[in-house]
């Protein structure tokens, strides 16, 4: 039986525009009837990886995401560089195998990229004005036909065997055989990876479950989306001739407090880690970590809207998961709404058990509003 932690946290920002949708207005959705402010999973979690708590507590095993993998093995051949010295800095010159001709790195590129997903074609022969966008991308880009069409994730141990890889072919000249191609890895130290999963539509059973699901969070309250009509002043402008702005614009913007919900499967992650305690420890330490203190970026130099979690409410247990965002559905609209969510959240939790029983076997609890409890004994908790 699944062993499951859950966080239920709250957090409130100030006027922001943290997560636009494709009119750059803050995204929304509509609960209980009335509209609330929304934050998609997806940004959060691209926040979390991309945060510093990550990169130092997760050193060397955070997997790589990207379309362009074997645009970066063509120029790491081309130049006699590994990959490593390749992918963090294009312009460091650090040879270690003997160079190989652009048709030949070419070539092995699309052979190894070919390998974690398909590789953009160039369709020859079609009319001009018949081509997609993508078509003319991939035609104009000297790189185009080296990239995936779908983002892939890679992970630390597959970015090695490649590193390795490109020696031996620089260095014989051979194409590569179908072992040499035998990259991909059921089995990876990737933390994240492990947490949010990876699909591979050619090669399913390289697939990996997510152990994290992450809920969008959502406005407690009902909210407006407002607009912030500004102007910019030329230095230079001395007033003599025109008195006016130098450039005028409008910024859609709301401020609320957020819901989130966290469900980590514990069993799964240790199976994604080959059962390695302590780095499960040090991956769920760094995700509750970055939940508490990470925002998502968007409009951070506009706003500042910087935030940590005021509080969080962390359960373990084998019991079935569930969100207590059902607390909100009715749209809080009082003097503290802070103070109402909590007591909110805590009524639905003790409602809850009286109906269901049970719903985790211990909690641990951190309230930023009175000052109870602490981040470091959430961490400790949920990694114990």
């Amino acid at each position: 039986m699944s062993e499951f932690i859950q966080l239920h946290i709250l957090a409130s920002y100030p006027p922001s525009n943290l997560n636009r949708d494709d009119l750059g207005r803050p995204k929304t959705a509509v609960m209980g009837g009335t509209q609330r402010l929304r934050i998609s999973s997806q940004s959060l979690k691209r926040a979390w990886r991309e945060s510093d708590i990550f990169k130092e507590s997760l050193s060397g095993h955070i997997g790589i995401r990207t379309k362009e993998m074997g645009v970066y093995v063509c120029k790491a051949l081309t130049s006699g560089c590994s990959l490593v010295d390749t992918i963090k800095n294009e312009d460091q010159i650090n040879t270690k195998f003997p160079p190989v001709s652009e048709s030949m790195a070419k070539k092995y590129a699309q052979d190894i990229a070919g390998v974690f997903g398909k590789v953009k074609t160039t369709k020859k022969g079609k009319d001009e004005e018949d081509k997609d966008k993508d078509t003319k991308e991939t035609e104009n880009d000297p790189f185009g036909d080296l990239k995936l069409e779908q983002l892939a994730h890679f992970s630390q141990e597959e970015i090695i065997l490649i590193d390795s890889l490109l020696g031996k072919l620089a260095k014989s000249g051979d194409e590569p055989t179908k072992d040499d191609l035998q990259l991909l890895r059921e089995k990876h130290t990737a933390a994240d990876i492990a947490m949010f999963g990876r699909m591979l539509a050619s090669s399913p059973m390289h697939n990996t479950e997510a152990a994290v699901q992450v809920s969008h969070p959502i406005t407690v309250h009902k909210v407006a989306v407002e607009d912030d009509y500004f102007t910019a002043v030329d230095d230079l402008n001395d007033g003599s001739d025109n008195s006016g702005a130098a450039h005028i614009g409008e910024l859609e913007f709301a401020s609320g407090l957020f819901y989130n919900y966290v469900c980590i499967n514990r069993t799964l992650l240790a199976e994604n880690l080959g059962g390695d305690k302590e780095l499960v420890n040090k991956a769920l330490k760094a995700l509750v970590e970055a939940a508490a203190k990470v925002a998502p970026t968007g409009k951070q130099n506009s706003f500042a809207s910087r935030a940590y979690a005021s509080y969080i409410l962390a359960e373990k247990g084998t019991q079935q998961p569930r969100s207590l965002s059902v607390a909100f559905l009715k749209a809080l609209n009082g003097k503290d709404i802070l103070d109402d969510s909590i007591s909110a959240l805590k009524a639905t939790n003790e409602n809850m058990v009286k109906v269901y029983g049970k719903c985790s076997e211990s909690n641990c609890e951190m309230n930023a509003h009175t000052g109870e409890g602490s981040l470091d004994e959430i961490l400790g908790f949920v990694a114990k």
